[in-house]
Parts: C-alpha cells; sequence; structure tokens
C-alpha cells in the first residue's frame, strides 16, 4: 500500500456543521466529508484489494464508495486531519489478515467433568419425583 498515492485519491468536501452555532455555524463550511472509490485505486495490490472489500463491505455505498465525516471543532483543517486520521485507522484494520483457528479437542478431564455434571443433574430431577405407589 502506497500512501501517498491512496491520498491523491482521496477526495474532500466541506459542507456546514449541523446543530447550534449561532451566527458563525450558518455562514462557514467547518464540516469535512472524505469520500474514496474503493473500485478503482491504485495504491493497493489486487490481494489487498480485495480484503479491503471484503472488511469494508459493510461500510460502502452501492458504487463502493467509503464515506467518512468529520464536524467535531470549528476549523476545516483540524475536521481534515482528523478524518484522514480516521481514513488511515480503518484501512490499516481492513489490510489486517485475520489468524486462522486452530482446532482444538476439549480434554479428557473437561469431558468427564462434563460427564458427571450432566448425571448429578439427572440424579437430582429424579429425586424431586413423586415415589412410585402403584406397587
Amino acid at each position: 500500500m502506497n500512501k501517498k498515492i491512496l491520498h491523491n485519491e482521496l477526495k474532500f468536501k466541506a459542507i456546514r456543521s449541523g446543530g447550534p452555532g449561532g451566527q458563525h455555524a450558518n455562514k462557514v463550511s467547518s464540516k469535512v466529508v472524505l469520500f474514496f472509490d474503493i473500485q478503482n485505486p491504485n495504491a493497493f495490490t489486487g490481494e489487498e484489494l480485495d480484503l479491503v472489500f471484503k472488511n469494508l463491505k459493510n461500510k460502502l455505498t452501492k458504487e463502493n464508495i467509503l464515506i467518512l465525516s468529520s464536524e467535531e471543532t470549528r476549523s476545516q483543517h483540524k475536521n481534515k486531519e482528523i478524518v484522514l486520521e480516521k481514513f488511515n485507522e480503518i484501512i490499516k484494520e481492513a489490510l489486517k489478515i485475520p489468524k486462522k483457528r486452530k482446532a482444538t479437542k476439549p480434554s479428557r478431564a473437561s469431558i468427564k467433568k462434563r460427564l458427571e455434571t450432566k448425571k448429578n443433574h439427572a440424579f437430582k430431577k429424579v429425586s424431586r419425583r413423586k415415589p412410585n405407589t402403584s406397587d
């Protein structure tokens, strides 16, 4: 993954932030929205691209665009930095290769303990029944 190429493919848009803020909020576009089209990045290899698609499929739009936004501060520049940090973290997590699970068997002692517990529980249930008086 090449970060410089990746950052060149990002598109930013500044819009007005929601919520209260008085006169200043009504005339300044401080919210930053980041758009990243995953379909044609030059920064990923084929395997990396498959990993990113697989791990980010629930965060993508129908057009395979990742959209992130930040309106935490009043500064557009700080919001852009925050959104870039979010993006870098998401891509870093998406490129992690999951560990393969090792198949394990329960130990003899744990099997024995489970069966003993089942027997004790069954005995407890049987002992609560009403005695059979049909004899």
